[in-house]
């Protein structure tokens, strides 16, 4: 049973870019560095997919093409069942983490992330890895700007990257890709002992 790693976000161009689609942009970054080859439409999944050898083990990358709160209906055609999702990895955008932080966790809620509630419903368990991007602007003092409110917040996540940010995620995927590559070759406490001091 090999791995299969989600990245998390809406298709079409209309989303590239925006903050909601960090978890499908960092995957798309990773899946470059690994030199998995070309992506391919999985017109039964309704995804996008990559595979190929991480170390010495099989992995699958899946962006899927349903929107975010249906990512799980993509996720369940790759992982049938909640034993098999704990060879899973989500990476996605996080609202509770400043712009450039990263986080691992495992067997956590969603923290009301529509995508993440999506495929914890398809896969019937939150026994699973997440690589957690902060995407919130944070004062010099480190206090989070967080948008207030269900318009505010859905106008933030849905927004484009500013060309400044760009500054701060090109680490963060780079972290993001090593987190992913860690939680593989020595699972996801290790993992978190690791990136999340």
């Amino acid at each position: 049973m090999g791995w299969v790693i989600v990245g998390l976000g809406n298709p079409g161009e209309e989303y590239d870019g925006t903050r909601h689609n960090t978890g499908r942009m960092a995957l798309g970054e990773f899946a470059r560095e690994a030199d998995l080859g070309a992506w391919r439409e999985d017109k039964k999944a309704n995804a996008h997919i990559v595979s190929g050898m991480l170390g010495k083990q099989v992995a699958v990358l899946v962006t899927p093409d349903t929107f975010m709160n249906r990512s799980g209906r993509a996720v369940a055609k790759f992982v049938k069942s909640p034993k098999a999702a704990e060879r899973m990895i989500v990476v996605y955008d996080d609202l509770d983490l400043p712009l450039g932080a990263l986080k691992v966790s495992f067997d956590r809620g969603s923290g009301g992330h529509k995508g993440l509630e999506s495929i914890m419903r398809a896969v019937k368990t939150k026994k699973f890895a997440r690589v957690r991007i902060g995407i919130t602007p944070s004062t010099v003092s480190g206090k989070l700007r967080k948008p207030s409110g269900e318009k505010a917040v859905n106008d933030f996540i849905l927004a484009p990257y500013k060309a400044a940010d760009y500054a701060s995620l090109r680490p963060v995927f780079k972290r993001a890709s090593q987190a992913i590559e860690f939680i593989i070759a020595e699972g996801p406490a290790a993992a978190m002992n690791k990136f999340n001091s």
